[in-house]
């Protein structure tokens, strides 16, 4: 017998689902998730230095490297020269990446409003309510696991805990 999912399974739908949803939509072009998120921090934070983009983003200076060659190679991103730092650079979106993120942030609130659609108006505040609660949580848990695994990590090399 097959146990009913739980919220937990349903979370994990949505997420595969997403994923899937976002690989479908960028088929084809020279786009993925790492370099869509890039595209979506600048969009948000403005022109940035690559050391910011990589901290913001938790991923490595190299990694960001890669990452910002491929968007400039492809069009989306310009880098020039920090005006006040001049061993930065700043990295910034092109017009036609600033375009394409205006309308992906255009799709992203409609398909927003589409998936809270499909709840029942009089259960749409509890349920992002409920969803920010979740998010909140799980970002309390991931945090402390990372916090005990680098604790662990340091206690494992014979530093202080």
């Amino acid at each position: 017998m097959t146990p009913e999912p739980n919220v937990l399974d349903r979370l994990l739908e949505i997420s595969e689902l997403f994923q899937r949803d976002l690989a479908r939509e960028f088929a084809g072009t020279s786009l993925s998730a790492a370099r869509t998120r890039v595209l979506w921090d600048l969009a948000h934070e403005g022109p940035s230095t690559q050391q910011a983009l990589a901290r913001r983003l938790e991923v490595s200076p190299r990694n960001i490297t890669g990452l910002v060659d491929a968007l400039e190679a492809a069009g989306y991103v310009a880098r020039a020269p920090h005006p006040t730092d001049r061993r930065a650079v700043l990295v910034s979106l092109t017009p036609s990446a600033a375009r394409l993120m205006r309308e992906m942030q255009r799709d992203h609130e409609e398909l927003s409003q589409t998936l809270l659609d499909a709840v029942a108006p009089s259960d749409r505040e509890a349920f992002v309510r409920g969803a920010e609660a979740i998010a909140a949580r799980l970002g309390e848990l991931v945090a402390a696991a990372e916090t005990g695994r680098a604790t662990a990590h340091r206690t494992a090399e014979g530093e202080p805990a």
